[in-house]
């Protein structure tokens, strides 16, 4: 889906802090909560890498993308510099969530935690702004 600032919601839903069960996400809980949010006419939703030990994005998969049409929504993710040790690891970590999300592309990848310091020192070292721009340009 294309961006359209006029079609994107207020309002986003995080799915860092997903209500859980017996230890585990409470999927039921959250496709309640999708429900409820897209009923409202809301569409963004904002996951992570880390997020709920790397399951938030299978919850987004299973509560938001297998449930809607992929032009309804936007799914966010973030790269986690802290999770980098080469250049190769953003594609392999990138190819994963997409996996984890089973999307072919997110609307919006964030490189997570910018700050002076660690995180940005790698997104500089292994070229994640440009590796970012080359993913974009290919409509990833």
């Amino acid at each position: 889906m294309s961006f359209d600032s006029n079609k994107i919601g207020k309002l986003g839903f995080g799915l860092m802090r997903l209500p859980e069960k017996d230890g585990e996400i409470d999927l039921a809980r959250v496709c309640n909560m999708v429900d409820d949010f897209m009923n409202k006419g809301f569409n963004y939703f904002d996951t992570a890498y880390v997020y709920h030990g790397g399951k938030s994005e299978v919850a987004a998969r299973e509560a938001v993308v297998k449930r809607y049409p992929r032009d309804s929504f936007y799914l966010a993710t973030k790269l986690p510099a802290w999770e980098i040790k080469k250049a190769e690891d953003c594609d392999r970590i990138f190819n994963e969530q997409l996996e984890r999300a089973g999307v072919s592309y997110f609307d919006f990848y964030l490189l997570h935690s910018v700050e002076e310091g660690n995180n940005y020192d790698a997104y500089v070292k292994y070229n994640c702004f440009e590796w970012a721009m080359e993913k974009k340009d290919k409509g990833r």
